[in-house]
């Protein structure tokens, strides 16, 4: 291949990101504009944190159980080669609190929401119902964009609440099984020190992630190319694009979080 010709590849390809870039920017700016324009979908938004949080409750229980279980049975060899087991529930909760249950999560929700919302928006778009709705003079973007941003916006954050609270119960059946630790003490231990700082890192989290898999199962289900690839093309690429976008979030969040400790 010549040099012109790799050149103009590189080109190509540089323009085709920018307009990614300016199509997620168009996307994000006529969500901010529709969120605050009437009417407001409240019985849509009602069903999607329905179908968001509380059909995910199963799924979010045995992953936030078993975490919270291997983590503690994980953790005990170490502590005992310095006699710290006490510090066995301060520093699972810790990490709970702080990091496992916001991004376990998220990460799970991503797989399973963001992968169902690029489904199902690509499918409207493939089979033209989207566009029906704008012939029928109903708003396709508020009603099905805005309610499940807004909707994996709140579920996020409450599914993180029950999944730290869920592996907590996890990680106090392991050390009651060994330690013979009652469960007043178990939790005294576990939130002696965690701090209001890492409760609003958490929630900071949550919603971050929350809002992050709407948009990106979202966008990427609205503009799903023709045919029934697209379909599929969008349910994975918002799975990846969704957890590669989670876990900069982290970094970035932590990272800030850390200057305020």
């Amino acid at each position: 291949m010549s040099s012109s010709s790799k050149s103009t590849l590189i080109s190509r390809k540089v323009d085709k990101s920018l307009l990614i870039f300016y199509d997620a920017w168009i996307f994000s700016r006529r969500f901010f504009r529709e969120l605050f324009r009437g009417p407001f979908e409240f019985q849509e938004i009602v069903k999607q944190c329905y179908q968001i949080g509380y059909r995910s409750l199963p799924l979010i229980s045995l992953t936030g159980f078993i975490t919270g279980m291997v983590f503690t049975k994980q953790s005990r060899p170490r502590l005992m080669e310095f006699g710290a087991t006490s510090w066995l529930p301060s520093l699972v909760s810790i990490a709970i609190v702080r990091a496992l249950a916001p991004l376990i999560t998220s990460l799970i929700s991503a797989g399973r929401v963001g992968s169902s919302i690029g489904a199902e928006l690509g499918s409207m778009r493939v089979t033209e119902q989207i566009d029906a709705m704008e012939v029928s003079a109903v708003n396709p973007f508020k009603y099905l964009v805005v309610t499940r941003v807004i909707a994996t916006t709140i579920s996020i954050p409450i599914l993180s609440a029950y999944c730290a609270i869920v592996g907590l119960m996890g990680s106090f059946l392991d050390v009651t099984m060994n330690e013979e630790t009652n469960i007043v003490a178990f939790f005294k231990d576990a939130f002696e020190q965690i701090t209001f700082l890492d409760i609003y890192s958490a929630l900071i989290k949550a919603i971050a992630y929350g809002f992050t898999i709407g948009m990106v199962g979202c966008y990427k289900g609205y503009y799903a190319s023709k045919g029934t690839q697209g379909v599929g093309r969008a349910a994975n690429s918002s799975v990846v694009l969704s957890m590669f976008l989670i876990f900069i979030e982290e970094v970035i969040i932590v990272q800030v979080t850390n200057w305020f400790r």
